[in-house]
C-alpha cells in the first residue's frame, strides 16, 4: 500500500515537472526532489507578504499546463475521461477539443499555497469552474488572505486564470503552521 501511494505521489509531482532540453522527461526526473517552496524553469511565483501573514497578503503561481502534464495527471489520478485524452472524441463536444482536467488546473492553487511562509494544511476548498483550460495555456493561481480566523487559520479567496479568462473561482480555509 505504501509503495502504491508513493508511486501516485511521484506521478502527481511529475505532472508539474518540466521537460529536459530534448523536450522529454528523463527517467531520473521521477526521482528528482523539488526544494520546498522552490520553482523549476517555467514556473513563476510572486509573493506579496510583509512580515507575519495578515489580511491582504497573497501569492501568485504561474505555469503552462502541457500535454505531458495532462497525461501524467491522468495516470496519477485515474481520470481517463476522453475529454482530456482523445482529441478526435473531444472535437465533437461543446469545448471543440481537449481540455485540461479541472482538478489539475485547481492544483495550481495548492502550488501557490506552498509558497506561503510556514506549512499550509487545507481545511476546506470550494471551487466554481467557470471556463475550460486548454492544453498549453499559461495558468495563474492567485491566493489572497481575506480573513484571519485565529489559531493560524485563514480564509482565502482563490482564483485561477488564463490570459483570457477567470477559469476557477473559489474560497479556502487553511491552517498555517510556523
Amino acid at each position: 500500500m505504501f509503495d502504491s501511494v508513493m508511486e501516485a505521489n511521484r506521478a502527481a509531482m511529475d505532472a508539474f515537472a518540466t521537460p529536459d532540453t530534448n523536450g522529454d522527461h528523463a527517467e531520473s526526473e521521477t526521482e528528482r526532489r523539488v526544494e520546498p517552496a522552490g520553482d523549476l524553469p517555467g514556473w513563476e511565483t510572486q509573493l506579496d507578504v510583509d512580515g507575519e501573514l495578515s489580511v491582504g497578503d497573497g501569492v501568485r503561481f504561474s505555469k503552462t499546463l502541457s500535454e505531458e502534464d495532462v497525461e501524467r495527471f491522468a495516470l496519477a489520478s485515474g481520470d481517463t475521461n476522453p475529454l482530456h485524452l482523445d482529441e478526435e472524441w473531444a472535437e465533437d463536444t461543446r469545448f471543440s477539443g481537449r481540455i485540461v482536467h479541472g482538478t489539475l488546473a485547481a492544483g495550481l492553487i495548492s502550488a501557490a499555497l506552498a509558497r506561503l511562509p510556514g506549512g499550509v494544511v487545507y481545511l476546506s476548498q470550494d471551487l466554481e469552474f467557470r471556463a475550460p483550460v486548454r492544453i498549453d495555456d499559461r495558468v495563474t493561481a492567485e491566493v489572497d488572505i481575506v480573513e484571519d480566523l485565529g489559531g493560524g487559520r485563514y480564509r482565502l479567496r482563490t482564483t485561477v486564470e488564463t490570459d483570457a479568462d477567470l477559469v476557477i473561482d473559489g474560497e479556502a480555509v487553511v491552517l498555517i503552521e510556523d
